[in-house]
């Protein structure tokens, strides 16, 4: 090997010693990788020396075997498919309350909470006053929408926004035939810069709105990837307070571009920690969502304190002995509106 290396140009040297690191440095192939890299008599193979060799045969009895298997197609089809109890079918997370603001007198935001009719009302109430207000932009905050599948609802959301003609989205079964289609039939109620918020919980029908709104109207979406469920699930009672879940159609936007399982990928990926939003979204109630985007100005020390024998940085830094709540993912997307607002007024 050192012979070899003695006639080898010094820049393929280093670029295979660079793959070689690269090599080495690559984490092992995962379970399911291992398994999907076997042809089918390896898998029948490996099945056959379990059942012959393994320690414990009762751990392969046909029951053991069973179950195995349905543990196996529920990890393997997952979002599409899973086991849940009556309790938790019945039971729907409280939805946040509709909120809408105008963000630093050139961004109007809008937080629906839910996609319904009456959610629809407020929305368009909301978009005519940006619009008499000449606001440049909108930022739809779709993050912890459980949307469901009421992509009927996610179609009318989406016609406020994108162009007439336009096709949505269509829902298909396994069936060709079985096709429905979901287009803009009116003209958009807003038309100028649309930034989309999505999370993990950005589900269902939600994702459905994001997406088309990508594709159709030009939003940018900031935030994290969605859950993945832009499906209509049916429900199979399995008896003891048990319920398969499973997909049975799906949201196809244009182009054959589908969402499930992989979600929405955001155009600017960033993040929230565990519980902080929702915490935002709680104080929100009172307050609107300014206070979590914009720093207030930091009191100093002036005269009236001197009179009043006050120290107003010494009260201030009392009070902030716990870091200010900050969204930074809707700071992102004022970030982002700023940005492209500032671009077209140069052209």
């Amino acid at each position: 090997m050192c012979r070899m290396r003695n006639f080898l140009p010094a820049g393929l040297v280093i670029a295979v010693s660079a793959l070689a690191l690269r090599a080495a440095d690559a984490p092992p192939p995962s379970l399911r990788e291992t398994i999907n890299s076997l042809d089918t008599p390896q898998v029948q193979k490996a099945v056959d020396a379990l059942q012959a060799n393994f320690l414990s045969p009762s751990a392969l009895d046909e029951e053991s075997k069973q179950k195995a298997m349905l543990e196996g197609l529920l990890r393997r089809l997952a979002p599409g498919a899973s086991i849940i109890t009556t309790d938790s079918a019945k039971t729907q997370p409280e939805p946040v309350p509709f909120l809408a603001e105008i963000l630093d007198d050139h961004a109007g935001y809008l937080r629906p909470g839910k996609l319904d009719a009456a959610t629809l009302s407020q929305l368009d109430a909301s978009l005519a006053n940006f619009t008499e207000k000449k606001l440049p932009a909108v930022i739809l905050d779709l993050r912890s929408v459980a949307g469901g599948s009421e992509f009927e609802s996610a179609a009318d959301f989406a016609r406020r926004f994108c162009p007439k003609g336009k096709m949505l989205f269509s829902i298909q079964k396994p069936s060709a035939k079985q096709e429905r289609i979901l287009t803009s039939n009116q003209a958009p109620a807003y038309e100028g810069i649309l930034v989309v918020l999505t999370d993990p919980d950005t589900s269902g029908a939600a994702e459905a709105l994001a997406a088309t709104l990508r594709l159709n109207a030009g939003a940018m979406i900031v935030g994290s990837d969605t859950a993945g469920e832009a499906v209509e699930f049916s429900e199979v009672p399995l008896g003891g307070g048990k319920i398969l879940r499973v997909a049975v159609s799906r949201v196809v936007l244009p182009e054959s571009t589908t969402i499930f399982p992989g979600g929405v990928k955001p155009d600017i990926a960033i993040s929230l920690p565990p519980g902080v939003l929702a915490e935002i979204y709680a104080a929100t109630k009172d307050k609107g969502v300014s206070q979590f985007v914009f720093d207030s100005e930091r009191p100093r020390m002036n005269e009236a304190a001197l009179v009043a024998s006050t120290n107003p940085e010494i009260e201030i830094s009392k009070e902030r002995a716990r870091p200010p709540l900050r969204d930074t993912v809707l700071q992102r997307a004022m970030d982002l509106v700023t940005a492209v607002n500032f671009y077209k007024r140069q052209k």
